[in-house]
């Protein structure tokens, strides 16, 4: 179940407020590309601005939409509050999803055995697989491989990790340790795999699903001629897509594309025009535009 490819959404906004419509329809052209999974209210899906009960909401909204396509919903529910982290994780598995998707708490820094406690407690609260969620750049810790390994070994639904520390040695030795390791930046996906992660959380898959599970598919096929041809293809597009913080670069390029109005929420607003420039350049450079 947590191997392959699988895309980070976006949660799209008219005039505020969540696009149900536009929502399905996103969720309909992934199922059309046969990737394994989506993940709703991630990061890419601005979960931090989102109320609880809007969070609720898509979170039902993508499973019903999922339902009979073959796609995995892989639910956002990391807080830094455990008692949050709780009570999201146990909503999303009465609402239906297959796993979630839990960020380590941010702002308050915890140790790694505050790290472990966290878990600890969410794992024993709610009877749902759970993917470890690694993103220095956004909360400030970063759990060692130590720590998940303690997790994984103590709780049975505890399955994989989402892999967005930037740093190929903490990969390498996560992999070599046995852990089911996802990638979680689009630009690293290739070399990541080369040293044992099993598929991408992707961003850059919100815009082209097909063509990054082609990459992923070729690597899982010992194909690494056609994984780097669509890694060089795709890597100026992927860079682009973080050249300002995410979601804004790829919800300006799904608006360019014609796929979304491109609305975020404060304190996310749109891009400066020298960076919308590479970003269009980057879409048109991948035959996008």
């Amino acid at each position: 179940m947590f191997h392959g490819t699988f895309t980070a959404l976006i949660t799209p906004f008219r005039n505020n407020t969540f696009d149900v419509v536009a929502y399905e329809k996103q969720i309909s052209f992934q199922a059309q590309h046969k990737l394994q999974g989506i993940i709703p209210v991630g990061t890419t899906g601005e979960s931090p601005t989102l109320s609880h009960s809007e969070h609720k909401q898509v979170i039902e909204v993508a499973v019903k939409a999922a339902r009979g396509t073959g796609l995995k919903v892989l639910a956002g529910t990391g807080s830094n509050s455990t008692d949050e982290a709780i009570e999201l994780t146990q909503f999303a598995k009465s609402a239906g999803a297959d796993a979630a998707l839990m960020v380590n708490p941010y702002y308050n820094k915890p140790t790694q055995e505050g790290l472990y406690r966290h878990f600890q407690a969410v794992a024993q609260a709610a009877n749902i697989p759970i993917v470890l969620y690694n993103i220095p750049g956004r909360t400030g810790i970063t759990m060692t491989v130590g720590t998940m390994q303690r997790l994984i070994k103590d709780f049975k639904n505890i399955v994989a990790v989402k892999d967005a520390a930037g740093n190929i040695d903490l990969t390498t030795e996560a992999a070599a340790a046995g852990l089911t390791v996802l990638s979680g930046d689009d630009s690293m996906t290739l070399p990541m795999m080369a040293v044992g992660a099993k598929g991408v959380i992707s961003v850059a898959s919100n815009i082209v699903p097909g063509q990054v599970r082609s990459l992923v598919d070729a690597v899982n096929a010992n194909d690494f001629a056609l994984a780097r041809s669509i890694h060089h293809k795709l890597f100026a597009l992927c860079k682009a897509l973080f050249i300002e913080t995410n979601p804004i670069p790829v919800k300006t390029a799904m608006a360019l594309l014609g796929r979304d109005t491109g609305e975020m929420r404060l304190p996310l607003c749109e891009m400066a025009d020298a960076n919308r420039d590479v970003l269009t350049k980057a879409l048109k450079g991948a035959g996008l535009l």
